[in-house]
């Protein structure tokens, strides 16, 4: 397995023309605003004036418009609409310096605190713009930490930034994960899940959260091995699950699932298109004592759900978790289809009493929306219900603007 003693030396591995630069900047009123207002993006079309030879990565020092003082502090990327990532928004001078990311590294980590102090060892430490490192993931696993860069403009700070996030979560290994298009640049020469720290005998981790025991690929695995946005809402799945019968909807690695099972429920049915997560699934539930059934339906969940309601087979507790359905605006009107028609058939798969759990991750559809979405259709149904609880984020994936709020979750509790 991929190994290092120590750290690799991160300089070797990015180019070494690759030296970041000041850039003088002056934007538009509206971009100005924006910046002033704390705002983490600053798009093209907001900038009136910035150096010619601007590369990703170079420090962009703004100026105000009129009295040509510093209103902020970010990063220029020039593969991205976002062409300046913003670091620091205020009139109060700052230096982007070791101790400038070590400072916003231990802030983070002190707004976790809440959640370490539960039986769970696994949380977000770095929610990229929402703490202050816009395109910049770091998620811990146990002893292992994973580092997600999602642009180029990380590349030169690295060597800073990387030691001092393994130093903050005391972490034993540290693993980088690149999107796929950073793994395309060639600005470097890095590898996505190499190993930059310590050891790691098995990319599959295990963690444990809120006492239930789960596993991710930290190598290989979807974002960075896991999703631990949704911790909160396993949890209270998982406890009014005891005794239940529960269907699963977008299981993924089965975490509603898990929850369940570990709180006792009578019988779980993970529904998930990847017959690879689902074996995921039935391996996590595998790591904690329970005396229920794990069933397993691997399919298109849509066509899957219209099969049990024709086959009139209904649960005590239903969650539907589905991926994004808008990941770009003109995608916005199928979306609400789409959450509409899983609200009817999970209204017909929910028994006498049961509990109907619908949750949403795409950012473009607002919470209020989503929320509304779903009274309407249910409302429609004539069964009598009450939204008992709507969520949204877990405490280690704080919101700082209204772009960075994307997940929603409604609990809707049938009377009749």
């Amino acid at each position: 397995m991929n190994a290092s003693k120590n750290y690799m030396s991160f300089s070797s591995q990015i180019d070494s023309n690759y030296t970041p630069k000041r850039l003088a900047v002056k934007l538009n009123s509206k971009g100005e605003q924006f910046v002033v207002q704390g705002h983490p993006w600053v798009f093209s079309n907001n900038i009136i004036k910035i150096n010619d030879d601007a590369k990703s990565g170079d420090l962009a020092i703004i100026f105000s418009k009129n009295k040509n003082r510093v209103v902020g502090l970010g990063l220029y990327d020039a593969n991205s609409p976002i062409r300046i990532k913003m670091l620091h928004s205020s009139y109060e001078k700052a230096e982007i310096n070791t101790v400038f990311f070590q400072n916003k590294i231990e802030a983070a980590f002190n707004k976790r605190q809440s959640l370490l102090k539960t039986k769970t060892n696994s949380y977000r430490l770095l929610f990229g713009e929402n703490d202050g490192f816009p395109g910049l993931i770091a998620d811990v696993y146990a002893s292992v930490l994973v580092v997600k860069i999602y642009s180029e403009i990380w590349l030169p700070y690295l060597e800073t930034i990387i030691p001092s996030l393994q130093e903050t979560s005391a972490a034993e290994t540290v693993v980088i994960r690149l999107s796929r298009g950073l793994e395309k640049s060639k600005l470097h020469q890095l590898q996505n899940g190499e190993v930059v720290y310590g050891m790691l005998e098995n990319e599959v981790v295990e963690f444990v959260e809120h006492g239930v025991n789960f596993s991710a690929n930290v190598i290989k695995g979807h974002k960075t091995g896991y999703f631990l946005d949704h911790r909160a809402n396993r949890k209270q799945v998982g406890e009014w699950s005891k005794g239940k019968t529960v269907l699963d909807v977008f299981s993924y690695a089965g975490g509603f699932s898990v929850h369940a099972l570990a709180n006792g429920a009578k019988e779980v049915t993970s529904l998930d298109i990847s017959k690879q997560a689902l074996e995921i699934a039935i391996q996590n539930g595998k790591l904690n004592t329970y005396s229920g059934k794990h069933k397993i339906i691997a399919g298109d969940a849509f066509a899957e759900l219209k099969n049990l309601i024709k086959n009139k087979v209904t649960f005590d507790v239903v969650v539907i978790d589905p991926p994004s359905f808008a990941k770009q605006a003109s995608e916005i009107d199928l979306a609400k289809k789409k959450y509409t028609q899983l609200a009817e058939l999970g209204e017909k798969l929910t028994a006498k009493n049961g509990l109907l759990v619908l949750a949403s991750c795409s950012s473009r559809v607002l919470a209020e929306e989503f929320l509304e979405i779903n009274n309407k259709k249910l409302a429609s149904t004539k069964r009598r219900y009450k939204e008992v609880l709507n969520t949204q984020h877990d405490t280690d994936h704080p919101i700082s603007f209204l772009e960075g709020a994307y997940l929603k979750c409604g609990y809707y509790r049938f009377t009749d």
